[in-house]
């Protein structure tokens, strides 16, 4: 077992059950502003201080766990259903398909990643979903070149060849053996991309093109801290801490599991 694993699944498993259920982690209302204490520091009534509002920082942050994350991990979804997909029908629909799916691949590919996201947020508004289906868009074609390298590595196998010759239907065969078996390195680089799709989507709340206020997210947080960093640095510090910890244990835990499929290959 690679150190530092269960530490990162550990975190994960919390980070994952603070999005879903935040009131478990604290009964504060995240959106509860008091201009009376605006700017506190860490203390024993706000444990993290508060904002330039007056919101306690802490219940932000548990608050912001599902916006923050779901973005990212909305964006994995999308772009992991359509990459299988197409990377299935590429491999499997003969040269002609193909060629026609790896060149609107390499379209895609061509544009540049920032530049494309900004397009869709254009065109369906600012927030969560359009965050994420932006995001998806530019996460597609690697989901879906090695979904189609791996069907293609596949296909060849003696277990493969003998569901044919017992009569199987290419969907047979593809569902049941290929598709089930490819999936593996798939999900490695589903967990290693949402980490970096969690860097984005907090980098779009930042600009202004994510969840809108006053829902509490951690990079709208960043974005509405970063006039007061010369007189308060938690309203900063915390949300910036609390991606770093959630981007590192996502790479950890994508890490080891990358390992683990080298291993069973060799």
């Amino acid at each position: 077992m690679a150190k530092g694993f269960w530490p990162a699944a550990i975190v994960l498993a919390l980070l994952a059950v603070m999005a879903l259920f935040p009131s478990l982690f604290t009964g504060t209302d995240p959106d509860t502003a008091d201009l009376n204490a605006t700017l506190r520091p860490p203390s024993g009534a706000h444990w993290l201080g508060t904002d330039q509002n007056g919101r306690d920082l802490y219940a932000r942050i548990v608050h912001g766990a599902g916006p923050s994350l779901l973005i990212g991990a909305g964006a994995v979804g999308l772009a992991l259903a359509g990459g299988v997909l197409i990377g299935v029908a590429a491999a499997q629909l003969g040269r002609a398909m193909d060629q026609v799916l790896s060149r609107s691949l390499d379209v895609i590919l061509s544009v540049p990643g920032l530049l494309l996201v900004f397009l869709v947020v254009a065109v369906l508004g600012p927030g969560g979903g359009p965050a994420s289906v932006g995001l998806a868009v530019i996460s597609l074609p690697g989901f879906a070149r090695v979904t189609r390298a791996e069907v293609i590595r596949l296909r060849g196998a003696h277990y493969v060849e003998a569901a044919h010759g017992f009569g199987w239907s290419r969907a047979q065969v593809v569902l049941r053996h290929i598709l089930p078996n490819a999936l593996g390195p798939v999900m490695v680089l589903a967990t290693v991309t949402l980490g970096a799709m969690i860097v984005a989507g907090s980098s779009l709340s930042f600009v202004g093109l994510g969840p809108q206020p006053p829902t509490a997210e951690w990079g709208a947080m960043l974005a509405d801290s970063q006039e007061f960093l010369a007189i308060a640095w938690w309203p900063a510090a915390f949300p910036g801490v609390a991606i770093t910890v959630a981007v590192l244990a996502i790479t950890v835990v994508g890490g080891h599991l990358q390992r683990r499929i080298e291993r069973g290959r060799t």
